[in-house]
């Protein structure tokens, strides 16, 4: 999940410069090809919030791509998981969604990097037994606020187990695009993470951080040729903050 506003980009090259048909990404920064999807048996649903516009460093279409079992919406609420899902779902509470709130890995009492927690942030009894039941696992896409608009427009969510993530280090977007938390991570970083420890498949994690690398060495190189398309951060004005 992005949780950092999106760089503006834009200018008529921009514009004029095609989409690939599959990641929606302009194709200097497109690294579909090679791509196989994997057999995947824990469902992948990536909500998107409508004006996550980031289509350079996005990472939502890029993530599903990969996985045979993964969908993508795009909107702001849903009636129903199932409504979401665009199929059937018999036991909302064996999906798991990358909760938002306050709760912090490392401020609890455990060793673990993916844990599942109740309404009060608290570490859940029976920790490998919820995890070993999870069937699908919902990922909101967007900017911290975008993402916390999706949590509070689906109340069928709260049906939902609750995990948190403690990563051992930080995203891969390093300062091309600052999370607001150490443990924030890309969409595709948290597709990874959770993924490949529930399948118990390392496999997946490789296989999407490497994509992810990739994306973001083409858009490093794309930033000296087409900056329209790959503009640097905004450096921040810490003398305004340090008056304020």
């Amino acid at each position: 999940m992005s949780t950092q506003s999106e760089p503006e980009t834009g200018g008529v090259a921009a514009e004029a410069t095609p989409d690939c048909p599959r990641c929606q990404k302009p194709l200097p920064l497109c690294v579909c090809d090679g791509i196989t999807p994997i057999e995947n048996r824990i469902s992948l649903l990536i909500l998107q919030h409508p004006q996550e516009q980031d289509r350079a460093l996005g990472t939502a279409r890029l993530t599903a791509l990969h996985f045979k079992n993964a969908v993508v919406k795009i909107g702001l609420s849903w009636p129903s998981l199932s409504k979401a899902l665009g199929r059937p779902v018999a036991d909302p509470s064996r999906w798991a969604v990358l909760y938002l709130g306050s709760a912090k890995v490392s401020d609890l009492d455990t060793e673990s990097d993916i844990v599942a927690v109740n309404r009060k942030g608290e570490i859940a009894h029976n920790q490998r037994a919820i995890l070993k039941n999870i069937e699908g696992i919902v990922l909101l896409d967007g900017t911290w606020s975008q993402a916390k608009a999706l949590w509070w427009r689906n109340a069928w969510m709260l049906k939902c187990q609750r995990v948190i993530l403690g990563p051992q280090r930080p995203s891969r977007y390093g300062k091309l695009r600052r999370e607001p938390r150490r443990d924030g991570l890309s969409t595709i970083e948290a597709a990874a993470m959770l993924l490949s420890a529930i399948e118990k498949r390392p496999d997946i994690a490789d296989t999407l951080h490497s994509s992810f690398e990739r994306m973001l060495a083409k858009y490093r190189e794309v930033q000296g040729t087409m900056p329209e398309l790959a503009p640097k951060p905004k450096k921040k004005d810490y003398r305004r903050r340090k008056r304020a």
